[in-house]
């Protein structure tokens, strides 16, 4: 009789969120496959767990699942993990978990921390519809086809994105989208934990200014269906009559880009 495959959550910073079950599970299987044994010996060693590791990741996931699927064939359980959060979500453990279907060997979660269901719980943006577009390509042509089918999005979009990576990503949504509103969302659960409710282009000039730090989550606004049909010409006016009302020009570009597709320069070019 074959084994299990268990689909193990771990925590995205604090230790702490470690479910008693999910211990439990680490400690029950006979061995583990990880993304990266060193990130999970750490984990075991806080829960003092001595367990078998096999290392698993993107570059070794084809020779490696055949050898664990081969191990739960012959009656072994394993747990696969990644280094914070759920295992195969933008994570190669998505084809370990589909070579377990395709064997019949039972797959089983034991569900824990997700960065992106977690970051968009405390954004303060749209939740109501969302898509989970994981980490954008560094290929050039990749890239660009991955923004271009999400023009005309209109539900909320979640990004990943490394420190290193983040300035240039931001620009390239400012590029594609124009200046929406966007929530980074940094340190989940770590002691620097931090939500950064803005506009794109705000978020440009802030990380201009600095260097990002911590992995982030980014819940970038979809697209406004009032903004579909409107021209410059009417957004222009839009921002007349913010300044009418006492705004200055350049609160009233930036206020009224926020709300269509078009660039604070443009409107403001327009108005002076």
């Amino acid at each position: 009789m074959s084994g299990t495959l268990y689909v193990v959550g771990t925590p995205i910073g604090n230790l702490g969120d470690l479910s008693p079950r999910a211990v439990q599970t680490l400690e029950d299987v006979d061995f583990i496959a990880a993304e990266d044994t060193r990130v999970t010996l750490k984990l075991l060693n806080h829960f003092d767990i001595k367990k078998e590791m096999i290392s698993y990741f993107e570059h070794n996931k084809r020779e490696r699942g055949e050898i664990i699927i081969s191990r739960i064939l012959q009656g072994e359980n394993c747990a696969i993990v990644t280094d914070a959060g759920m295992p195969a979500i933008s994570d190669p453990g998505e084809d370990l978990v589909y070579l377990c279907h395709e064997n019949s060997v039972k797959v089983e979660a034991v569900p824990g921390p997700t960065a992106f269901a977690t970051a968009l719980a405390i954004s303060g943006m749209n939740t109501g519809r969302f898509t989970f577009e994981g980490f954008l390509s560094v290929a050039k042509k990749s890239r660009r086809e991955h923004l271009e089918s999400l023009e005309n999005e209109e539900r909320t979009m979640v990004f990943y994105e490394a420190p290193h990576k983040l300035l240039a990503t931001l620009e390239d949504f400012y590029k594609a989208f124009g200046n929406r509103n966007i929530a980074l969302v940094r340190e989940i659960t770590k002691i620097h934990e931090e939500v950064i409710r803005t506009n794109l282009e705000d978020a440009i000039k802030k990380y201009t200014e600095e260097k990002p730090k911590g992995e982030f989550v980014l819940i970038l606004e979809g697209k406004k269906k009032e903004a579909k049909e409107i021209t410059l010409e009417e957004a222009v006016d839009m921002a007349k009559r913010l300044v009418e009302n006492g705004l200055s020009v350049n609160a009233a570009a930036k206020e009224i880009s926020s709300q269509t597709p078009f660039k604070k320069s443009d409107i403001y070019k327009e108005l002076v």
